[in-house]
């Protein structure tokens, strides 16, 4: 699988953090396939660095459970579940609905201007059927919503499921992209539910949507995992 989307890093200073930054945003948004293995040797001469910084870069995202250590010290991308997936969706509602609701009661209306701004762009990406920036614009979406909950630690812990999420998002994205270019994708009311919500005041609304935004993905990704299983 090409990794073209990574970029060589040549500051010495953050050489580490730049490696670390670009596989941590590749992974969560899906750009490593389930079970792909990442070896120091290919990420050093795609980064056109040493193998020092990219071990470290590897260590953090293993400590994070981004990634899973093999016994030839390369590192793999985890395999998909029904298990961890309804694990990890069950923890991301709890978190992200929480989340929502905080920011509901703490955003101004510029943020939520900016949220409306964001799922217009997300609902146009998808009518250019541009995959990648749809993706992008949900994220940043979500990010946006909550960064406003007021709670750095609750957005911490949601960036961990999310980096953890990311071999779900590689098939979810796999799924959307024939769809997407055939012009039969729909996104999802989800988003304006979610921000007219937020624009009534309504936590308990906002939740709800941010609910079954998780839901509806989790029920079609539970499909794909099954049909994974079965055709293995």
């Amino acid at each position: 699988m090409s990794v073209d989307f990574l970029e060589p890093v040549s500051s010495r200073s953050t050489i580490q953090d730049g490696i670390y930054r670009q596989l941590r945003k590749a992974l969560m948004s899906g750009h490593f396939d389930p079970g792909q293995t990442l070896t120091i040797a290919m990420l050093s001469d795609t980064f056109k660095t040493s193998h020092m910084p990219v071990r470290e870069a590897l260590r953090r995202l293993i400590a994070e459970n981004a990634l899973v250590v093999l016994t030839t010290g390369s590192a793999q991308v985890p395999t998909v579940s029904l298990a961890a997936l309804d694990d990890l969706c069950l923890t991301r509602i709890a978190l992200e609905t929480l989340a929502a609701k905080l920011a509901t009661e703490r955003s101004t209306p510029a943020d939520r201007k900016t949220f409306r701004h964001l799922v217009e762009e997300h609902e146009a990406a998808a009518n250019d059927r541009n995959l990648e920036e749809m993706l992008a614009r949900n994220q940043e979406l979500h990010f946006a919503i909550y960064d406003c909950c007021g709670s750095p630690v609750i957005t911490q812990f949601i960036q961990s499921l999310w980096l953890r999420f990311g071999p779900y998002m590689r098939m979810l994205s796999g799924h959307i992209e024939p769809v997407l270019v055939s012009g039969k994708y729909q996104p999802s009311s989800h988003h304006r539910d979610l921000i007219e919500a937020m624009d009534a005041g309504d936590a308990r609304a906002a939740a709800k949507a941010i609910k079954g935004d998780i839901e509806t993905t989790q029920a079609l990704l539970r499909r794909l995992c099954k049909e994974a299983v079965e055709t293995s």
